[in-house]
């Protein structure tokens, strides 16, 4: 046998309750005694802090991949300039026009070469990983077995 109660809600809480009662196909009572058993429940916390342990791995997890793509890419840039840097030699004055538009030509060859590529979702980043993580497969087998 159960005891009977008489609650007063919020009428925003009573539409909400109703609406879930009847999206479920519950009675409100259950809704009510579950949320009650819930909220007593001493591992009730537990699960709580579980779920936010779980949230804040996922985002540790994403913060350290945002964290590696932007080294890789900051790498990569610096390589390319000193690279460029490096090779590239000074221009005489009266070949200046023509450089310029020649790299005024390159840069929109780029930029749409760029935004071809973010369409299709790829990234430099996702590919030196790539790149990387089959030669340190191949490095670790080599280790493991030497």
């Amino acid at each position: 046998m159960k005891d009977r109660l008489n609650l007063y809600f919020d009428p925003k809480t009573t539409k909400a309750l109703d609406e879930l009662a009847s999206r479920r196909k519950i009675s409100k009572s259950a809704i009510v005694e579950a949320a009650v058993a819930s909220f007593l429940s001493p591992d009730g916390a537990d699960r709580v802090e579980a779920a936010f342990t779980r949230r804040l791995d996922r985002i540790s997890r994403q913060i350290e991949r945002l964290e590696r793509d932007q080294t890789i890419t900051l790498e990569a840039i610096g390589l390319f300039v000193k690279a460029w840097l490096t090779a590239t030699p000074p221009l005489a004055d009266s070949a200046q026009a023509s450089a310029q538009a020649k790299g005024r030509e390159r840069y929109e060859s780029f930029m749409q070469a760029l935004g071809r590529r973010y369409q299709t979702g790829r990234s430099l980043a996702k590919e030196v990983v790539e790149d990387i993580a089959p030669a340190a497969d191949a490095d670790g087998e080599a280790d493991a077995k030497g």
